[in-house]
């Protein structure tokens, strides 16, 4: 193969459009754009969700409730996932963010008592569930609030 032989994959460029050129183009003299109307013109059409003067359905639909904006969400991890580190090892938000067991530390990390722990570890976390402070305790290991 030389170079003058070279060519990109079926399919991996495309044909820029390029409107108003001609009515040979296909997207000549209106460019594609019909005669007038509010879709002709320069910043043209509707909002989403528009519904033509009706009112739109997130208007008639009810609303409830409300959205805490001061809401804290914690990273959750189960006892059952501390037990790939090994007996000793201080097991830190960012030990747990290293090793891939939480891909994001969020407002912090709360441990909960799904499944089992057989290792005694100390685990520093922002919350404890009750069930797991007391399966870690029973382990033999330690917990600390940060």
């Amino acid at each position: 193969m030389k170079l003058h032989e070279l060519q990109s994959a079926e399919g991996s460029r495309k044909v820029r459009n390029r409107v108003g050129r001609g009515i040979g183009s296909g997207n000549g003299k209106t460019s594609g754009k019909g005669h007038k109307g509010q879709n002709a013109r320069s910043g043209g059409g509707t909002r989403p969700g528009f519904e033509g003067g009706q009112t739109p359905l997130f208007q008639r639909l009810p609303k409830r409730g409300f959205t805490n904006i001061n809401r804290k969400e914690y990273a959750i991890v189960n006892l059952d996932a501390l037990n790939r580190f090994e007996d000793g090892t201080e097991v830190t938000p960012a030990l747990l963010v290293e090793t891939g067991v939480v891909s994001n530390e969020k407002a912090g990390i709360k441990i909960l008592g799904k499944g089992s722990i057989e290792k005694k570890l100390t685990v520093k976390a922002t919350k404890f569930s009750t069930t797991a402070k007391e399966a870690i305790e029973a382990a033999g290991g330690t917990t600390e609030v940060i």
